[in-house]
């Protein structure tokens, strides 16, 4: 990950608060949209878990999380004038709450093939742009694709995430005007 709005991966994994205990015995089943918003939420009032997180002046960092029924879940460091770029999390759905400083999500309100390619014009009136400031979050479903950024010029923002399925993959694109194009497609050993 080595472009402009790449992170400086941590090696800390800590277990949620919210987290329930292991169990022997079947798979937890697999949790709602409602769940993943209801654990980001829970998590972004963490203050010392929040806390924990080590921030970086030049790159985001993250801690990984247990997230509720098999899920994937990460907190989110975001220094002023990061972002992510735009991309989808593929076939999983997932919720996402600032848990200090404000985000700003654009996304396109459409759906957009899952394969097959490269090159797409979108049509006027799909943009939409929300700021998503201390426990403000949102839903999202599969195929969503956005871009988050940190606004900021002097404060960093951390957020919280969730995703079921565990993400497969991550499609990264560029934008141009209208034109979305496709850039590359990542897997989880790229980014863990």
């Amino acid at each position: 990950m080595s472009s402009p709005h790449s992170a400086v991966p941590t090696a800390v994994s800590v277990p949620s608060p919210s987290a329930p205990v292991a169990a022997t015995g079947p798979s937890p089943a697999a949790p709602t949209v409602a769940e993943l918003m209801d654990f980001v939420r829970d998590t972004a009032r963490d203050e010392a878990l929040i806390a924990s997180l080590p921030l970086d002046p030049e790159g985001r960092t993250w801690i990984r999380l247990d997230g509720p029924g098999g899920s994937e879940a990460w907190l989110i460091g975001w220094p002023p004038g990061t972002g992510t770029g735009w991309h989808d999390h593929a076939d999983s759905f997932g919720a996402f709450t600032t848990a200090s400083g404000a985000l700003k999500e654009h996304s396109l309100d459409v759906r957009l093939p899952t394969d097959g390619w490269k090159t797409l014009e979108l049509t006027e009136g799909v943009d939409r742009s929300r700021v998503l400031a201390t426990g403000q979050g949102r839903a999202f479903g599969q195929n969503h694709v956005h871009e988050v950024l940190n606004e900021s010029t002097d404060a960093h923002a951390v957020s919280v995430h969730a995703y079921y399925p565990p993400l497969p993959r991550i499609r990264r694109f560029s934008r141009t005007g209208a034109v979305l194009r496709l850039e590359q497609t990542e897997r989880p050993e790229d980014w863990q």
